[in-house]
Order: C-alpha cells, then structure tokens, then sequence
C-alpha cells in the first residue's frame, strides 16, 4: 500500500462577523478565525468588533488554544491615515495573531505603529506568483493569502519556489466576486458605495436588462430561471470533495469566506471542513468524500456550487451540480443554551417552532440527528405550542443530551412542514440515509438563516 507523504496539517479558518459567530466558529472547530474592528476591514455592514470585543475576542480565542487575526484591508484614502495610526497603536497591544493587509501604504504604518503584531497579505493584493510572494517576505511577512484566480497547479508552483516558513493561505469555501479579487467599480459607479472601502453594494447580485442602443425604450427581459437572469453574478466556491488536492499543493490555511453570514453559516461550514480534514489526515489512503458533508452544505443560502479558478479547465468531477434538484429550505428555529438533565432543554428562538415539528439537531461534533417535538414549555412551566416571538426562551423536552450551541432546524418553508419533506428527514437523519438539501430561508437579513446573500471580494 502506497504511504502518503502528508505536510502538517492545515489550519481551518472560519470567519467571525460578531461575537456571536466567533464563539460558533470555535465550538465547531476552528483552527482560527478572522475578524475586523469598526473600520478598515472591508465589511462595513457586519457588526463587527469594538474595540472592547476585539480584546475580549483575543482572550477568548487565545484561552482555547486559537488563533485570531485582524482585517485592516482596505485600499486607504487620504482621510483615512491619521485613524489608521491609532488603530494599528491599539492593535499592537492586542495580542492579536495577525493582520491582514492589502494597501503597500497601509503596510508601512502597520510595521510602524503595530511591530509586535504579525502582518499578513490579504486577497485583495492579488498575489498570483513566486515572485511577489517573495517580495512580501523580504519585507517580513510570512503568510500570504493567495488570490483566488489562481489554479491548485499554479498553487504547487508557488509552494515550490517560496520559503518554506511562508505560509500559503487560500480560500475553500463561500461566495466568489464577479471581479479580479475585487477590482470592481460597479458599486462604486452606482450607488457611490466603494468596495474596497468595505461598502460594496452588490450590484452583480441585482437583476439587468439588455437593450439595443439604438431602441433604447425596448428593454428585453432575459431568464435563466423562474427567478430571472444574474448575467454578472458568480457561483459560490466549494472545496469539500478535494481536501487531499488542496493539502497535497501545499497550503496551510484553508480559508472560509462569509463574515457577513449568519451563526448557522459559520457552524456548518466549518464543522463540515473541520471532520473532512480530520478524517483525510488519520487515513489517507482509504480517505473518501462524505456525501453528507456536501448535504449539510447545502442546507445554507448558496448559489450555484462549484470549483472557482482551482482547475484549469472544466472537468466531469469538477462541478458540483449532482444535488440541486433537491433543494429544500432549511430553516433555523432556535440554538441550544443548556441541557438541563431533567429532559428539559433550554433554548432561544430564531424561527417559530411547533408541537408536532419534525426537526433536525446539528451539533459541534457527531451526525446530524433527527427528532420531533412532542412538548415546549416557557421557562414557569406553563405549555407551549409554538414559539412565535423573536429570541425567546423555552424549553423543549426531549430525552436526548443536546450539546450547547446546536442548532435545532427543520426543512421546509418557515411557517409550514410541507406533507412529506418532515417525514423524510425524520427518518433519514441519523441513520446514514440521503437527506434532502437545501437554502435556508430568515425573517430578516444576516441572521442565523439568512435569505440574503451577504458576501463580498475580500478576506
């Protein structure tokens, strides 16, 4: 049997728009995570950190034996300078484990005002080759994060004629920008939002009309779909069925794009890399994909899933397609506070849960498990038959031991079980049966289940 020559293994890297969203990250099995303050850091419609979080978050973090890194990757205007120097200042006495950085100009006022605190290279740079990776390094950076353009065999490459102490990062999962790692004006142009100034409006997610120049009152409506045509706007990258290609071309940290998404988001998707890598690295050479693992991925908000730039051209194995006609809607209806031993379990509310309910429990770690609501109680006793009030707490009484911060889902539009859709996850989950997939669906934007697509270009 062939032995696999396997490098250290890779770190797993989840995003963290919010306190919230960095402790799910951790408890699903985050290597490290990243994070912004207020400013600077590209996603200006997160809720990001104050300046009081971002050190509590350093502490958190460090406490678990993690590692936290700091966005600052804007492309700086004039008036932003003399905020960046007291930023970088306050970063310095952090503890943070890294920033990531784009503009060359914000670069040296971070060697300046932030020396103690390593800094590393964001997408937005565009780094494409050995050489600039170099360049990068004599300055003293050690880990890159690699533009998104680039192919696994041009990633080999660059591995190959770069130090060995510089540490490739690359991004494995989540929304695509329609641009070259962000150089678009589009948002700029039209809704004076700059998207490398973490305001980007999105406009490649909205839909166009095409029209002659010479007729210009005769717009035509063009559809790809029921839902329209979205001529500029890309499929979501998604990595899971190629952990051993991306270990074996030599990077370090895989990458999971989406601070602008929801809890939920940052649980599943970086539960489902953390047991792929892990799995991959104690048997390597009888390692296969779980198709579940592709299953829970599509129980989030996603378009269309496929590979990016990461092969040269298309391949028969390389789309991710063999799913989509099974798209169901998962929704999140509340997470797990505590498990209180009695058959109670506490929990807090994010969709409206029902007696009757065929639900789904996804926790940090073990399979997805399926159950049904048979009694919910308020927190006096008194008995519930649904929970319609945002954030509530209550209890659901079950026997089983649901571990803290799992969240409780059902397939199905928000309101309703449709006839047959809570049927079958019931007796699919748990049992290794195929379980239907889906998009998740929310009463507002950028929650635990969003029904917008937050995303954006760079880290």
């Amino acid at each position: 049997m062939r032995q696999v020559d396997l490098p250290a293994k890779p770190e797993i890297l989840a995003p963290a728009g919010s306190p919230e969203k960095l402790e799910t990250a951790l408890l699903f099995g985050a290597d490290a995570v990243y994070l912004a303050g207020q400013q600077f850091g590209l996603r200006a419609f997160a809720a990001n950190f104050s300046q009081e979080e971002l050190l509590e978050a350093v502490k958190t973090v460090h406490a678990r034996g993690k590692k936290v890194y700091v966005t600052v990757n804007i492309y700086a205007h004039q008036e932003d300078l003399s905020g960046l120097v007291e930023y970088f200042v306050f970063l310095n006495q952090s503890g943070a484990d890294g920033i990531l950085i784009s503009d060359p100009g914000v670069f040296a006022l971070a060697c300046r005002y932030a020396p103690c605190v390593p800094k590393q290279i964001s997408t937005q740079a565009s780094v494409t080759n050995a050489a600039a990776c170099r360049f990068w390094y004599d300055l003293g950076v050690r880990r890159v994060v690699l533009a998104r353009e680039l192919t696994l065999d041009e990633i080999k490459s660059i591995r190959a004629n770069v130090p060995a102490d510089l540490e490739l990062e690359a991004f494995v999962h989540g929304a695509m920008c329609m641009s070259y790692s962000g150089r678009c004006l589009l948002s700029n142009y039209l809704t004076e939002r700059d998207g490398n100034r973490g305001r980007c409006a999105q406009p490649c997610r909205w839909k166009y009309r095409i029209s002659d120049i010479n007729h210009p009152g005769q717009a035509l409506d063009l559809e790809e779909d029921e839902r329209g045509t979205y001529m500029l706007s890309s499929n979501d990258l998604c990595m899971i069925e190629y952990i051993p290609q991306l270990v074996q071309a030599g990077i370090n940290s895989f990458k999971i794009e989406g601070r602008m998404k929801g809890a939920y988001y940052a649980a599943v998707v970086t539960k489902a890399y953390r047991e792929a890598l892990d799995r991959y690295y104690e048997d390597p050479e009888n390692y296969t994909v779980d198709p579940q693992a592709f299953v829970e991925l599509c129980s989030m908000v996603h378009r269309t899933y496929a590979t990016g730039f990461y092969f040269s051209k298309p391949q028969k194995d390389a789309q991710i397609f063999s799913q989509a006609t099974y798209v169901k809607e998962a929704v999140v209806l509340a997470v797990v506070k505590e498990t209180l031993g009695d058959g109670r379990v506490l929990c807090e509310q994010r969709n409206k849960m029902s007696v009757g309910d065929h639900i789904q429990v996804v926790a940090p770690k073990g399979p997805t498990v399926a159950l049904t609501v048979n009694q919910l109680t308020d927190l006096e006793g008194g008995e519930l038959t649904a929970t319609p009030h945002p954030q509530m707490e209550f209890y659901l009484h079950t026997t089983l031991n649901l571990s803290p911060g799992s969240f409780l889902r059902r397939l199905g539009d928000k309101d309703n079980d449709p006839a047959g859709i809570g049927g079958s996850i019931a007796a699919s989950a748990g049992t290794g049966a195929d379980h239907l997939s889906g998009t998740e669906q929310c009463s507002g934007p950028c929650s635990d289940s969003c029904t917008t697509f937050c995303t954006g270009s760079g880290d």
